[in-house]
């Protein structure tokens, strides 16, 4: 995808849309490569990369590190970058400030907010000046201490409600899509059905307009991933045997030969 209009084709089309969440050149560039419509560089990239607990520690300047390496990887495709913790949430004019670097810096073509409320305003805010915003609802991992932890939300009906209406609210504040994240696949579909713009699921079921997975689970990186994901390669046990095999064949002098000799 090129730009926000072709997300909303999708929509009016049935088109399902694809989305994985990475963060450096070369597995930007495969997933180009694949077809991949849009890539988002997730602060998740603080407990994949950085091995943290929650997406809480990531900073600003990481964000724009790692989005400039994917963007080297994938010059084509549409890239969205997650706004980090605290990074948009002391007033719309700091909001401005960073959402503005993250886009002139990157080269991205969109930025990722989670949750609602204040986030109204602030969205409006940014695409006044002609920054997209993609919404984020349900397990907003930047508010995973008011959660008590990574959990399916949206199971009662005042949190049905809740989640519903501010879809809709995203929306109207100018969002171009919302990622909808472990919410029951029923409400999914509801949201999905009341929305004219393009809802992105992941653990949210089928009916979404389109899914989002990140690469490193959806390549078998680690030995285990959450329920929602399909490992579509063992990646991990693979690298591990091909370190295994270079470690006992260094050790056995067996590598290098004759052949890999200058």
């Amino acid at each position: 995808m090129k730009d926000i209009t072709q997300f909303l084709k999708a929509k009016e089309t049935g088109q399902k849309i694809t989305m994985v969440s990475t963060y450096d050149y070369w597995s930007a560039k495969l997933c180009e490569e694949a077809g991949i419509d849009a890539i988002l560089v997730g602060d998740s990239l603080g407990m994949v990369i950085q091995g943290n607990n929650s997406t809480l520690p990531v900073s600003l300047e990481e964000m724009i590190y790692h989005t400039k390496a994917v963007r080297k990887g994938a010059p084509n495709t549409f890239i969205v970058v997650d706004m980090p913790f605290m990074s948009y949430h002391t007033s719309v004019e700091e909001a401005v400030k960073n959402a503005g670097r993250v886009i002139k810096e990157t080269g991205a073509n969109a930025v990722k907010l989670e949750g609602a409320g204040i986030v109204l305003e602030i969205t409006k805010k940014l695409v006044s000046i002609g920054i997209p915003v993609m919404g984020h609802l349900g397990l907003t991992p930047q508010f995973i201490n008011l959660f008590g932890g990574y959990k399916v939300q949206g199971k009662t009906i005042d949190s049905r409600k809740r989640i519903l209406e501010d879809a809709k609210a995203l929306e109207e504040a100018g969002v171009f899509s919302i990622v909808l994240e472990a919410v029951p696949s029923d409400l999914a579909k509801t949201i999905t059905d009341s929305l004219k713009i393009p809802t992105i699921g992941i653990g949210a079921g089928k009916d979404t307009d389109g899914q989002i997975l990140v690469f490193h689970d959806l390549i078998g990186v680690f030995e285990k991933t959450p329920k929602f994901v399909k490992r579509y390669l063992e990646a991990g046990k693979l690298i591990k045997q091909a370190l295994s095999s270079y470690n006992q064949e260094v050790k056995d002098g067996k590598f290098p030969t004759e052949e890999y000799s200058y």
